[in-house]
């Protein structure tokens, strides 16, 4: 992996009266993008493992990617410009008709994290994104430690 990409990780999807507060970071920051009701859900969904009765858009477009043979590689949180972020999903294909065709598509953030987690893909954020959000760190950990509080109770 090269310099112009920091590799980050889910680190939680909390509801919120508008959507989800999706944190994504690493050991050294954690910053916050903001989605809506249903992908947000879709997210939680995954990252926690929960089996659906029917599946959802994301786990609709993750059987049709592999019934292709296809796969998400990994997402990249590319740009962000007025406090809208920018993604590129990277999606590679190999089956009986071709050899490996790699695939790189815009996509919103919150449709390819959601991707990328159903898959256990990397999710990156371009060095230039990841220099200019705010660590919201301590934030997430008091929300954590006020939520766990809670269910003591």
């Amino acid at each position: 992996m090269n310099n112009d990409v920091v590799a980050v990780e889910l680190r939680n999807v909390l509801p919120m009266d508008n959507g989800h507060a999706v944190f994504l970071g690493n050991a050294e920051k954690t910053f916050v993008i903001f989605v809506d009701e249903p992908v947000g859900t879709a997210i939680t969904m995954s990252m926690r493992g929960i089996v659906k009765d029917r599946p959802l858009t994301h786990d609709l477009m993750s059987h049709l990617l592999r019934a292709f043979g296809a796969k998400v590689e990994r997402m990249i949180i590319n740009a962000l410009d007025n406090g809208v972020f920018y993604a590129r999903l990277i999606i590679s294909a190999q089956n009986e008709v071709q050899q490996r065709k790699v695939v790189e598509l815009d996509a919103r953030p919150s449709d390819s994290i959601a991707l990328a987690v159903a898959q256990n893909a990397p999710i990156l954020v371009a060095n230039e994104v990841w220099q200019s959000v705010d660590d919201v760190s301590e934030t997430l950990d008091q929300v954590q430690k006020r939520g766990r509080r809670k269910e003591d109770e």
